[in-house]
């Protein structure tokens, strides 16, 4: 009767807690916030300066007192404090015009599959310290999955690959559950420490990874375009110290991209090949969905259609599937009590404040 009443008043939330970018999803308004993973911190009085967009604004340009923080680190929580303060402050920012009498919201979260007992227990405490009043996890494929509009409760084979910022998911779900799984930490922020290390060793340039992002979404890609990009790439010489610019083409930074690309390729045949015949079968038919910032890499799902011999297709809008996966489960509690993921801090339903 309580938790009826909380949850008629209380604003729930959906929250991608990505590597890259935290997306937050509210129940009746959706999408409210998807801002860099990033908080600026003092070091000397331990402040929070900016979080967000503001805040990676500032990398890469700030006095030695002020810290650029990136507190999740290949998909899991790295600064828990940090972490905590961030999510205090998007929750916050949710409920800004809410009234002080007002129930803490219910937060759906989607977390790495890997994720470790002691990792879950680290979300949740962060969820709840910023304000939560219960906490449900979800495996991010699963997430994304339903954001995409997969049907997951079906006998039916669903892979799914999602392409974030510290880890790169591959998933084959069937029946609201995953089958068969690979991890890897490769995944956006790898690609674009491939071209800081490119314009090293090619160019003795050292570059910085804001810059080096830029280059990668202008004009990063799988597999050969139908038209030649380039860019100009500006950063310090490492022989003079001086700043140098050069111009790169889209063939230079695809073979600065090249392993990493092809370790995904492997993986997603590796998933394959451990996936039983009868959802290999629906995969062929039903083709692959690419979900994430990844995916949206030029030519990235022609590299894997290629070489998995499998139709792949972008989700639409792939930044925010995850986020719109959470978003539904928020709608839907019967299927959020089946798939969410055991709580590390009871081992029975959901975490609670």
């Amino acid at each position: 009767m309580i938790k009826r009443f909380f949850g008629a008043f209380s604003r729930d939330i959906g929250i991608d807690l990505g590597t890259a970018n935290t997306l937050v999803f509210v129940k009746d308004k959706g999408l409210v916030i998807n801002e860099p993973s990033v908080v600026a911190v003092n070091s000397r009085t331990g402040q929070i300066l900016a979080v967000g967009r503001e805040a990676k604004e500032m990398a890469g340009k700030t006095p030695a007192h002020i810290a650029v923080v990136r507190p999740l680190l290949k998909g899991v929580i790295s600064d828990f404090e940090v972490t905590e303060k961030m999510l205090k402050y998007f929750i916050q920012k949710v409920h800004a015009d809410r009234s002080m009498l007002a129930p803490a919201p219910r937060v759906v979260v989607g977390v790495p599959l890997e994720i470790t007992e002691v990792e879950r227990k680290a979300v949740e405490d962060a969820v709840l310290s910023a304000g939560a009043r219960e906490v449900y996890l979800i495996e991010e494929p699963m997430a994304a999955a339903i954001g995409a509009r997969l049907p997951i409760e079906d006998a039916i084979g669903n892979m799914i690959i999602d392409i974030g910022g510290g880890t790169t998911e591959i998933a084959v779900i069937s029946l609201g559950g995953v089958v068969t799984w690979k991890s890897i930490h490769v995944a956006g922020d790898e690609l674009t420490r491939n071209i800081v290390q490119y314009a090293r060793d090619v160019f003795s340039i050292l570059l910085g990874e804001r810059n080096a992002e830029q280059v990668k979404i202008r004009i990063g890609s799988a597999s050969e375009l139908d038209e030649p990009l380039e860019m100009a790439l500006r950063g310090r010489d490492l022989i003079s110290g001086l700043p140098k610019e050069i111009i790169v083409t889209d063939s230079q930074i695809r073979e600065a991209l090249a392993r990493s690309v092809k370790t995904i390729i492997e993986n997603v045949k590796a998933t394959l090949e451990n996936t039983p015949p009868e959802l290999v079968a629906d995969i062929y038919e039903r083709g692959i969905v690419l979900t994430g910032g990844g995916a949206l890499l030029k030519g990235l799902d022609k590299a894997i259609s290629r070489a998995a011999q499998i139709p792949v297709r972008i989700a639409d809008d792939p930044l925010t599937c995850v986020v719109r996966g959470t978003g539904v489960m928020l709608e839907n509690p019967a299927l959020l009590k089946i798939i969410a993921v055991p709580s590390a801090r009871d081992d029975r339903g959901p975490a609670t404040a």
